[in-house]
């Protein structure tokens, strides 16, 4: 091959990196010789993946079940990733803000399209047989959805509604902890003593949730929203994106799931408790918790009708 002028153009440049940081350039370039090839296989380690999916009965659904979980798990890393970019960044501007929002909201807005595969791709009895086995797991102890909820707004949003008027925001996180509203979508629907869902999952997360609170007083989303000029705040596209942040986690991604629950666990005479024993009636619809991230940005006829039109347009 040719020593061109661009090609010994880039080993200059490369000389002068690495001089920069005190190291031999002859050293990677061995390492260069030496290195095997990247493969799909190997980099997206397809083997590891796949081996993944370890249910704990013989019917044949629960492999649907668990890798729809599996993949929803993945939306919200990638989710996560996105906040990440967001609360770190120093300097920005509505076109990042935008552009960083709407990946957010296209994961969700994936996942919430994509929720069909668990309302109409399982079968019934399969289902009501195999969640059997899975006590007391449930989808109400996915981390990363309580994170990414933490990362979207301040702390005080999160908190119960009927608590919420009793604290200002800046209390210790601790205390705000104490009272969040997803809490009670873990009581026990008959005597209202918490579910060995909510106990195991606070004794894995708890410490974890409020480190990451104190971490996001200043960077979760409402917080680089509030960073922005003033004209980028009342950028159209910049507003739109936040509710539709708001929408797509607090109204679509619940009340797909209710549609689900609806769908399996609804009976004429008395409701199938969810897996866990998730009080999924009062936990999930939005118009009981009134899970809104960004109030200040909706009219008084928003928050009174929230999730009403995501209600009516599927069950009416």
């Amino acid at each position: 091959m040719e020593m061109t002028p661009e090609i010994l153009q880039r080993i200059e440049l490369l000389k002068a990196k690495y001089d920069a940081q005190g190291q031999d350039l002859t050293t990677y370039l061995d390492g260069l010789l030496y290195a095997k090839t990247v493969n799909y296989w190997d980099y997206i380690q397809v083997d590891t993946l796949l081996s993944l999916q370890k249910t704990y009965t013989d019917f044949p659904d629960e492999t649907i079940f668990l890798m729809y979980h599996q993949i929803t798990e993945l939306y919200f890393k990638l989710a996560l990733h996105e906040f990440d970019q967001l609360g770190e960044k120093k300097s920005i501007d509505a076109a990042f803000f935008i552009s960083r929002v709407t990946r957010i909201n296209r994961y969700f807005e994936a996942l919430t399209k994509s929720f069909e595969i668990m309302i109409d791709g399982m079968d019934r009895e399969q289902f009501l047989k195999f969640r059997l086995s899975l006590h007391p797991a449930s989808g109400f102890q996915s981390a990363q959805y309580r994170k990414i909820e933490i990362c979207s707004t301040d702390f005080l949003q999160l908190v119960h509604k009927d608590k919420r008027a009793s604290y200002k925001g800046t209390e210790a996180i601790e205390d705000l902890f104490e009272h969040v509203y997803w809490k009670e979508g873990a009581t026990d629907a008959a005597t209202g003593v918490k579910t060995l869902t909510l106990v195991e999952f606070e004794q894995r997360y708890k410490d974890e949730f409020i480190q990451l609170g104190n971490e996001q007083r200043t960077k979760n989303l409402w917080q680089v929203y509030l960073r922005l000029s003033a004209e980028d705040q009342q950028n159209e596209a910049v507003i739109d994106a936040l509710k539709q942040n708001d929408i797509n986690v607090n109204i679509n991604w619940p009340l797909a799931h209710y549609k689900s629950a609806v769908r399996y666990l609804a009976r004429e005479k008395a409701d199938i408790a969810a897996t866990g024993g998730t009080n999924w009636q009062k936990y999930l619809p939005p118009r009981f918790q009134k899970r809104i991230f960004y109030p200040s940005l909706l009219s008084e006829k928003e928050i009174e009708e929230w999730g009403k039109a995501w209600v009516e347009s599927v069950f009416s």
